[in-house]
């Protein structure tokens, strides 16, 4: 699907040439020729990138561009500032109310197009990024696996981490805290990878306490008992004293029963190309699903490699 930009301008020859210059490149056009038209546009719809003049009669641009970020249906719409004014203070006026880049009058057609190509891959990184451990998130961890499966005969290894009663820590702490929880994951698998260096070296956060982490298989196993040792090294000082003392915390479980529940560990499953082809991102979510799922009928933090050679059956779990 064509990305879509949203034209204000109340110069109609402005307009017609700006449009003619996107769609030659592939943009689906839209035209707003005042302040009204541009803000009832933009919030009908919702484009990707909005080229606003400054100078315009009765509202300018200057006020449309803080509107559209008082909006939160428009708050996070890349803006493009589009003005005869190149001083320095006109500039820095427009980046105070929330715009994204200037372009001075007269453009050249190559820089502006380049210019709204620059915006949109900053703000695809920026949705796209987890706002609570600023890992890259879903979007882009599809985008990294199918990549993996495109390079023919590259080897790589993929782990599924999530965590084990981390709903009780939850609901026992307040969700603050489990954020918290949440950081420090993220910051022990990003360790372990750093520490391990490679080509390979990625790591997403899906959502919650799930995360992907990409490295090469001859570091796999090395990662893998570094996350499991290091997290359960750390954990403990997320628990008030008394109950990292007596070494669990008490909660209700679905059923009404009240259970002691230890705490907090990190299981992880790995899907590699050590032993067979992964053909696609979906045989590879299938396999490390599987792996973290044996790795949770142990307990404690563990992970467990897939070693299967094709397609037989069994697993060869590890030993932390």
């Amino acid at each position: 699907m064509a990305d879509a930009v949203l034209i204000v301008d109340d110069d109609a020859d402005i307009r017609r040439f700006l449009g003619l210059t996107l769609r030659h490149d592939g943009f689906e056009v839209h035209e707003a020729v005042d302040a009204d038209d541009a803000l009832e546009q933009a919030r009908a719809i919702d484009p990707d990138v909005i080229l606003l003049d400054v100078m315009m009669p009765g509202v300018d641009g200057y006020e449309v561009c803080r509107r559209l970020r008082a909006d939160p249906r428009t708050q996070e719409t890349p803006v493009i500032l589009l003005t005869a004014k190149g001083r320095a203070e006109d500039k820095i006026r427009g980046l105070d109310v929330g715009a994204d880049d200037y372009v001075v009058k007269p453009f050249d057609p190559e820089e502006l197009v380049a210019r709204v190509n620059s915006v949109l891959r900053r703000s695809r990184a920026l949705r796209d990024v987890s706002p609570l451990t600023g890992l890259p998130g879903n979007k882009r961890i599809d985008a990294e696996l199918r990549r993996l499966v495109s390079e023919a005969g590259s080897g790589f290894a993929v782990l599924y981490a999530d965590l084990d009663d981390f709903k009780v820590y939850n609901d026992h702490y307040g969700f603050m805290r489990g954020d918290e929880v949440l950081r420090y994951t993220a910051e022990v698998i990003r360790t372990a990878l750093e520490r391990h260096p490679s080509a390979r070296n990625f790591l997403g956060h899906l959502g919650g306490d799930d995360f992907i982490a990409v490295t090469s298989p001859d570091l796999v196993e090395e990662v893998c008992r570094e996350i499991c040792q290091t997290f359960d090294r750390g954990i403990a000082e997320f628990y008030d004293a008394e109950d990292a003392e007596r070494g669990y915390v008490e909660a209700v479980d679905r059923y009404g029963e009240r259970r002691q529940v230890r705490p907090v560990s990190i299981s992880v499953g790995v899907a590699t190309t050590a032993h067979r082809d992964l053909q696609t991102q979906w045989e590879i979510s299938a396999v490390a699903t599987e792996m973290k799922h044996l790795a949770k009928g142990v307990e404690g933090s563990r992970y467990e490699i897939d070693r299967r050679r094709g397609f037989e059956r069994g697993h060869d779990r590890d030993e932390d």
